[in-house]
């Protein structure tokens, strides 16, 4: 599935490199989401909460309330989470609550599956120079995201999976590291970070994960019109299957 990618900051559509320079604003949310109509599903960020200096629940619950919407930034809680599917959010991204120094915070994990569902929780496994990052990609950890991620397999329905390095760049993502993931986890992987063609996407839909995609969408390097072609093979591709 290829997953469009909605990112908040200051109330605005925006799209940064590697979590920390703006590159470009975009259209409002209202008419993203009508230029990602064709895309089963909408991924949204709330940048300001994750990185602690406010929050865009107000847009978020506009965006969620017109299209499904997996949503996170700054889920650090078990009332933040539960806030965010009472606006509508389908599933919840949580990134940096899901760790402790040596893997898996299991006893928030448990609490928070328990309150919205685990196939509802999506870990943020995102990695920079071969760690996982936390704390809005600011601070490093020393765990590889393909070493610890099916110790994270009891408390959630999905992984997303940013490959930091090139995230914004569009200078391609790490299909290697990805299938390293594959291997490691039967859970659903949402692949991101540097994806700049068609074939990076094609690619990452052969081996079972969804694309999301923001920087190369934003800056036309990638038209909706051929992913959404891209989207429909895949669904047809899909249904012959089963």
């Amino acid at each position: 599935m290829i997953i469009p990618c909605i990112d908040l900051m200051d109330g605005k559509v925006v799209q940064l490199v590697q979590g920390r320079d703006k590159a470009l604003e975009g259209e409002t949310p209202e008419t993203m989401l009508q230029r990602f109509a064709a895309f089963p599903v909408v991924q949204v960020i709330d940048l300001d909460q994750a990185i602690g200096q406010g929050s865009n629940l107000p847009i978020v619950r506009r965006v969620a309330s017109r299209a499904r919407t997996w949503v996170g930034g700054g889920v650090r809680t078990v009332q933040r989470a539960g806030e965010l599917v009472a606006s509508g959010a389908e599933r919840v991204i949580v990134g940096t609550a899901a760790f402790r120094d040596d893997g898996p915070d299991t006893a928030f994990l448990q609490r928070l599956g328990s309150a919205i569902g685990f196939e509802n929780v999506i870990i943020a496994l995102d990695s920079m120079a071969g760690h996982v990052v936390v704390k809005g990609w600011r601070e490093s950890t020393q765990l590889a995201a393909e070493d610890v991620i099916s110790r994270f397999d009891p408390y959630c329905g999905s992984y997303l999976c940013t490959y930091v390095d090139k995230e914004g760049t569009m200078q391609g993502t790490d299909l290697e590291w990805y299938r390293r993931l594959r291997t490691a986890t039967d859970h659903e992987i949402i692949a991101a970070g540097g994806i700049a063609s068609l074939e990076e996407v094609a690619a990452l839909l052969s081996l079972g994960l969804h694309a999301a995609l923001g920087m190369a969408v934003y800056t036309g390097r990638l038209r909706l019109a051929d992913l959404a072609a891209l989207q429909a093979r895949a669904d047809s591709n899909a249904l012959e299957v089963s």
